[in-house]
Order: structure tokens, then C-alpha cells, then sequence
């Protein structure tokens, strides 16, 4: 498998603080990794900084073939960060969200109708933005995240805002990512939930992380 994330001694700072004090961490194609730790612990972060939203402020850092210390932008076309807010306009519809979105990014109609699909939205198509619930919205961001036919896949507490059934449907868009070679990486707090679908988990304490080489997920994962 290629290494699509690559950090050593990775350093971000927000402001003077070292919101990541020296992160090390592999990516293999088509891996779905967690990210946990506790609040602060630099987790979101990290996910900016593979995004191209924040920089490098010191050390290795390397997202599909991208050298992040020299260009943080020209692989963004090729990823998708599915944060807390959804960036939707309120007066499109959901379809109407997912085939712009698509577009934007350089994808495809039919991405936005096989997303539609998978996060089971098609009942909300002709519905605007304006009128879903916190959890449709969370499905829709996590649909238009998959309209751009990533090879990252990035997300931020995905969990958050979902009912059973959207919690089901967000562990086989996972499964079916990881399996057509998409790799994952997600931060999240609610570890019963996210363990048994990820390959691998990486704790962060204080802005550090050794994940590198990081064993398969366990019960009691170690903190570095």
C-alpha cells in the first residue's frame, strides 16, 4: 500500500501555542484511522494541518505526495474535510447542495447521486438546507464530502448530531471509503462508537502523537 499522510516531529502552532508539539504519523491507502484524546489535545488541529487550512510550522509533513512546508493548496482538490458546520446554502435543496458541491470540486453528477444514495437522502432531495434537522444537515455534510470522490477523507466528530440510523449509515460509508481505496482519518470523543469500525487508533496527549507505527486498534490503546 503508498503512504498518503506522512508526519515526523510535525509542529503547528496557533498563535505562540504549539497546538501540535511534534506529531509522527503514517496514512496507508484505503486505512481508516481515529484520532483520539482529550480536549485540547490537538486533534482538530491535526486535521486542519493535513487540509492545507493551517501550516507547518516545523518538521515533515506529506498529504498525497504534497509537501506541506512548500504548498499547502494543491492537494485540497483531492480531500475532504467534514467539520462541524455543513457550508451549505439555506435557499438550495439537498440535491441541489451536493451536484454544486460536486462541481465545485472538479467531481461528478453522478458522485452527488451515488453520495445521495449512500447517506439515504433522497427522500430529502427537493428539501432546502434550511428545513433539515441538526442530523439531516450532518448527513448532507458528510454526503457532499463524498460528491468530491476523495482520496482523503477527513472528519470532525462525525458522529455528532446523529440518530441510530444516521450513525449506521456513517459506519458503511466508512467501510465501503476504506474499501475502494479512500483512507480515512476522523477525530472523535465517542470511542465505543468509532473503535470497531478503524483500523487503527493514534492517541494525542498535549499535542503529541507517535502513530507512526502504531499497532491495530486495541481496547486500551497506549498514550505516547
Amino acid at each position: 500500500m503508498s503512504v498518503v499522510v506522512r508526519l515526523r516531529s510535525a509542529v503547528c502552532l496557533l498563535g505562540r501555542f504549539p497546538a501540535l508539539a511534534g506529531v509522527d504519523l503514517d496514512v496507508e491507502r484505503g486505512e481508516v484511522v481515529l484520532l483520539s484524546g482529550g480536549n485540547g489535545a490537538g486533534k482538530t488541529t491535526l486535521l486542519r494541518l493535513l487540509a492545507g487550512l493551517l501550516p507547518l510550522h516545523q518538521g515533515v509533513g506529506e498529504v498525497l505526495g504534497t509537501d506541506l512546508s512548500r504548498d499547502r493548496r494543491s492537494h485540497r482538490r483531492r480531500l475532504a474535510l467534514v467539520g462541524q458546520e455543513t457550508f451549505c446554502y439555506d435557499d438550495l435543496t439537498v440535491a441541489e447542495n451536493l451536484r454544486f458541491a460536486a462541481r465545485a470540486s472538479g467531481s461528478t453528477v453522478e458522485a452527488a447521486s451515488d453520495a445521495l444514495v449512500a447517506l439515504d437522502l433522497g427522500p430529502l432531495a427537493d428539501v432546502r438546507h434550511g428545513k433539515l434537522s441538526t442530523g439531516q444537515r450532518r448527513r448532507l455534510a458528510l454526503a457532499i464530502g463524498l460528491a468530491r470522490a476523495p482520496e482523503l477523507l477527513l472528519l470532525d466528530e462525525p458522529h455528532a448530531g446523529l440518530d441510530a440510523p444516521g450513525r449506521a449509515y456513517l459506519d458503511s460509508v466508512l467501510k465501503d471509503a476504506a474499501a475502494n481505496g479512500t483512507s480515512v482519518v476522523l477525530a472523535s470523543h465517542e470511542l465505543e462508537l468509532m473503535r470497531p469500525v478503524v483500523d487503527r487508533e493514534v492517541v494525542l496527549v498535549n499535542g503529541q502523537a507517535n502513530g507512526a507505527l502504531a499497532a491495530a486498534s486495541t481496547p486500551e490503546p497506549a498514550a505516547v
